[in-house]
């Protein structure tokens, strides 16, 4: 059985009088519940947009949104499902995370970057826990991703990548069919680069 863990979507909360937003916040992290059947989870954390500020001019309560939603949100999928996997001596965990958590990038989007660099770390040293009872635990670290229908949207961000191109979805769900098939159980604790070129290794 393959699962899509998506984790709880951070909300900003209704404007104040002021006109300020108060912090967004996430909801409540429920009881971990473990599925028994679950063979292999694909968690993304993409739910909540990068916001551009310089970390000089930002507050805590801008951060915890990134941290929440991509360090604990990677962390709170995997425990529901990592128990079942170690029982029946097989799983596949792939985190679909973002270069932004590998290498510094000077857009102001640190607070992302470092939820992002947070969940990365997580499954890699979850990957050593878990390697002897037949689960992997990667993350694949994307790059631009052509997600708009005007060409003439993309078409300035096409000509930053080496191949010329921006990234498909498809491209995400080839290495994701690789990273859960059987032919993948010798990889696990990596960070794979999908990004056309931009960051290499």
């Amino acid at each position: 059985r393959v699962a899509h863990v998506r984790p709880a979507l951070v909300q900003a909360q209704p404007a104040r009088r002021d006109g300020r937003r108060t912090p967004a916040t996430a909801p409540p992290t429920p009881a971990p519940t473990a599925d028994p059947a679950l063979t292999v989870v694909v968690v993304p954390t993409i739910l909540y947009g990068m916001s551009v500020a310089q970390f000089r001019q930002t507050s805590p309560d801008q951060w915890r949104p990134y941290v929440e939603l991509n360090t604990y949100g990677v962390m709170n999928c995997t425990h529901v499902s990592v128990e079942g996997m170690c029982e029946r001596g097989h799983g596949r965990i792939i985190t679909i995370s973002s270069g932004a958590g590998t290498v510094g990038i000077p857009l102001g989007i640190t607070a992302y970057g470092a939820g992002k660099g947070g969940g990365i770390a997580f499954m890699r040293h979850l990957a050593m826990e878990v390697a002897g009872e037949g689960v992997t635990a990667n993350s694949i670290a994307i790059g631009l991703i052509d997600n708009h229908s005007d060409p003439s949207v993309t078409a300035h961000m096409a000509k930053t990548v080496p191949v010329g191109a921006l990234g498909q979805p498809r491209d995400i769900a080839a290495l994701v069919v690789y990273l859960a098939s059987d032919e993948a159980a010798w990889m696990t604790g990596q960070t794979l680069q999908l990004n056309g070129g931009n960051v290499t290794t």
